[in-house]
């Protein structure tokens, strides 16, 4: 749960600094600058696997995509799943509301991050969604190791989709900007 958090936070910060590289000027023919959302696919529809007959942008399925491999990752990583133990008794059960929700909102922090434009994020802050005072979903509060480790787990889940060193780079640099969010210990 509480790399969920991470990721939302990392997102949100990659987005504010896409949104603001977005910005055209109607009196030159400057094109406008691509934003971290276009280089992972942008805004073109396609097949949504997990839906039959849906249709999804491509930038969000690749997000949801590294959002879900990296909830697996996490779950397998016992520096980090301790913090999700309410996520995973949950999916053991064969209740995946939880993930479901965490997915969704993950990809939308994501998606807002780095430059979306048809998404909007409504969860939690990331001081809020880190401190089990406030997110009873949370099991502890994270101190920079386990936000260390965190990377090393969404690093394997962007390259087991296919990101690039140069897109993981870049979502890193966001992820890293919430750190005094998500770290509270």
């Amino acid at each position: 749960m509480k790399k969920s958090t991470l990721l939302f936070v990392l997102g949100l910060v990659a987005a504010f600094a896409v949104m603001e590289s977005c910005k055209k000027d109607k009196n030159t023919d400057t094109p406008t600058k691509m934003t971290l959302y276009d280089s992972l696919g942008g805004t073109t529809m396609v097949s949504d696997p997990a839906n039959a007959g849906m249709m999804i942008e491509k930038g969000r399925l690749g997000l949801r995509s590294v959002v879900d491999s990296a909830i697996f990752v996490i779950a397998g990583d016992s520096k980090l799943n301790g913090f999700f133990t309410v996520l995973l008794a949950e999916v053991t059960s064969g209740n995946t509301s939880g993930f479901q929700a965490l997915s969704k909102n993950l990809t939308d922090f994501f998606c807002v991050a780095t430059g979306a434009k048809n998404f909007q994020y409504g969860g939690k802050s990331m001081v809020a969604a880190h401190d089990p005072a406030q997110n009873s979903r949370m099991n502890g509060k994270a101190a920079n190791a386990d936000f260390d480790e965190f990377i090393v787990d969404l690093v394997a889940a962007a390259k087991k989709n296919g990101l690039s060193d140069q897109l993981i780079g870049q979502v890193g640099k966001v992820v890293e900007t919430v750190r005094p969010a998500v770290v509270q210990k």
